[in-house]
C-alpha cells in the first residue's frame, strides 16, 4: 500500500483529516448517471447532458464551500487522570461551535483499542453556542494510556459533503486495580468480615496494648473488670485491650506465568494485586508497618516496610502496572532476597499459585529458614476447572481418564499442602471473589491471637 493510499484509506477509517462524499452525494449522483444513460437512448441531447452535471456539479460546489472551517469547531475532554480497571467511568466532550450555521456531526474519541468505544457520538450543535455530551468507557487493563486525538466529522447544509478534522486534545490516564474491596473495608471493616465471621475486636484477653474503661457487658471476660473504677462509679467497669500496633506485615505477589491464568473477572495476578491493596489498607489503618515484594524470575519491585496511610499511595503508584511475565517463579531467589531485606519479624503473606508451589522442592528449605524468624501464609485461588473435572461423571473412556488425573492431582495437593502445614506453613485456597475478605480475615485473626 502505498503512502497516499494508506491516507486514503485512514481518511475513510476515521484517522485522518480530509473531505469525504456522504451517501446522499453518492446516491443523487448515481440516480443523475442512470437518468442521463437512459435519456440518451430517449434521444437526450449533449447540451442538455451538459447543462445537468454542471447544475449537480454547481450545487454540490455551493454545499461544499459552506462547510464548517476548523476554527468553527473546538472540542474539550474531561476525564480523570486515574481510573480503576473495569470500571465504568463518564467522559464529557464539550463542543463550541463559532460559526454561523448549526453544525450536524459524528465523533470518534482517541481512546486506545483495549477501552470500551461507543462510538461514533451523533447529535448537532446550534450555531455560535456550545453543547456538552457524555458517553461510558471503561478499561479492562491496567497500565498508563495517552490519549491524545479526538476525530470529528461534519455534514454540510444539504448533507452532500463531510469535512473530517482531527482536535490535538491530550489527556494522560493511569489505568489502577479494582480497588473496590480497598474502599469497603476503609468504609466499614466490621461490615466487610460479616461474611467470614470475624469480629475484629476480639482478642486474647489481657493481651495487648491497653485501650480503655468501658461499661461491663454481658459476654466480657470477668478477669478484665476494674474493681478500682467499678467502686468509684458505683457500676461495673470493664478494660478493654486492642492488639499492639507497629507490626510488620509483608505481602508478596507472584507475576509468574501461571499468575496469568484466566478467571471469571481478570486474571490471577488481578486478584491478588486487589487482595493485597485491600490487606495494605488494613494493616496501615491499625498502625502496622506494610511492605510489598513482587516477583517472577527476580524481582521486580520491592517497597520498603513503612506505616500511615500515605504507603498506600506510594504502593499504589508502584504495583498498579505489574504484568504477568512468561517466565516461572523463582522461589528460592525471592526468599533469599526476603532474608536479606526483612530483619525484623514479621507476616509473610504469599499471593501465589498453590498447584505451582507446591511443585518446588527447594522452596520448603528455603521456608524452613524463613519459619524460624517470621509468621508465614499463602493465599492461592481454588481451581474451579480441577474441581470440575473431577465431578465428572464417567460415562466414556475419555471422562474416566480425565477425571482419574484431576483426581490424582487433587490427592497430590492435599499431600504436599498437609507435609508443608506440618512445618508451620499454613496455605489456603478461596473462590476469586473471596480472596481479599480471606486476606484481611487471616492477617486479622493472627493479631488477635497473638502470632504476629
Amino acid at each position: 500500500m502505498t503512502k497516499q493510499s494508506k491516507r486514503w484509506w485512514d481518511r475513510f477509517l476515521f484517522r485522518d483529516k480530509g473531505f469525504l462524499p456522504t451517501k446522499k452525494l453518492l446516491v443523487a449522483f448515481t440516480g443523475l448517471s442512470i437518468f442521463l444513460i437512459g435519456g440518451v437512448f430517449l434521444g437526450l441531447t449533449w447540451p442538455w447532458i451538459i447543462a445537468l452535471l454542471m447544475l449537480a456539479f454547481i450545487l454540490s460546489l455551493f454545499d461544499f464551500l459552506w462547510l464548517p472551517s476548523k476554527k468553527e469547531i473546538d472540542i474539550q475532554r474531561k476525564l480523570l487522570d486515574k481510573l480503576e480497571r473495569n470500571i465504568d467511568y463518564e467522559v464529557e466532550l464539550t463542543i463550541v461551535n463559532k460559526g454561523k450555521q448549526p453544525v450536524i456531526y459524528e465523533i470518534i474519541d482517541g481512546l486506545p483499542q483495549s477501552f470500551e468505544r461507543p462510538f461514533p457520538l451523533r447529535g448537532k450543535v446550534n450555531n455560535e453556542s456550545k453543547t456538552k455530551i457524555t458517553y461510558q468507557t471503561k478499561a479492562p487493563i491496567r497500565g498508563d494510556y495517552d490519549i491524545d486525538s479526538i476525530y470529528i466529522r461534519c455534514r454540510s447544509v444539504l448533507g452532500l459533503w463531510k469535512r473530517q478534522m482531527v482536535l490535538l486534545r491530550e489527556n494522560k490516564v493511569k489505568v489502577i486495580p479494582d480497588i473496590t474491596d480497598m474502599k469497603e473495608y476503609l468504609e466499614n471493616a466490621q461490615r466487610y468480615l460479616t461474611d467470614e465471621g470475624i469480629i475484629i475486636k476480639k482478642q486474647v484477653s489481657g493481651v495487648g496494648e491497653f485501650s480503655k474503661v468501658r461499661n461491663y457487658v454481658v459476654g466480657d471476660d470477668p478477669r478484665m473488670i476494674n474493681w478500682r473504677q467499678t467502686a468509684k462509679l458505683r457500676e461495673v467497669m470493664s478494660n478493654e485491650y486492642e492488639p499492639e500496633h507497629g507490626k510488620y506485615i509483608t505481602i508478596l505477589i507472584d507475576c509468574g506465568r501461571m499468575m496469568g491464568t484466566e478467571l471469571r473477572k481478570g486474571n490471577r495476578l488481578e486478584r491478588a494485586l486487589e487482595a493485597s491493596l485491600t490487606l495494605a489498607a488494613a494493616a496501615l489503618q491499625k498502625g502496622d508497618y506494610v511492605s510489598i515484594l513482587a516477583f517472577s524470575k527476580s524481582v521486580k519491585v520491592y517497597i520498603p516496610p513503612a506505616k500511615g496511610m500515605a504507603q498506600l499511595q506510594t504502593i499504589l503508584d508502584e504495583i498498579y502496572n505489574l504484568k504477568v511475565e512468561a517466565s516461572e517463579s523463582n522461589y528460592g531467589e525471592v526468599f533469599q532476597y526476603l532474608q536479606r531485606v526483612q530483619k525484623k519479624r514479621s507476616l509473610i503473606l504469599l499471593m501465589s499459585d498453590v498447584r505451582t508451589f507446591l511443585y518446588e522442592e527447594m522452596a520448603l528449605i528455603y521456608l524452613t529458614n524463613v519459619r524460624r524468624r517470621h509468621r508465614f501464609l499463602m493465599l492461592g485461588i481454588v481451581d474451579e476447572t480441577l474441581i470440575q473435572y473431577t465431578k465428572l461423571h464417567p460415562d466414556t473412556v475419555q471422562k474416566a481418564m480425565v477425571k482419574s488425573m484431576a483426581e490424582q492431582q487433587t490427592l497430590f495437593k492435599k499431600k504436599e499442602k498437609s507435609k508443608w502445614e506440618k512445618q508451620g506453613l499454613e496455605m489456603k485456597e478461596v473462590e476469586e471473589e473471596n480472596l481479599s475478605v480471606a486476606a484481611v480475615s487471616s492477617y486479622i485473626q493472627m493479631l488477635n491471637r497473638g502470632l504476629i
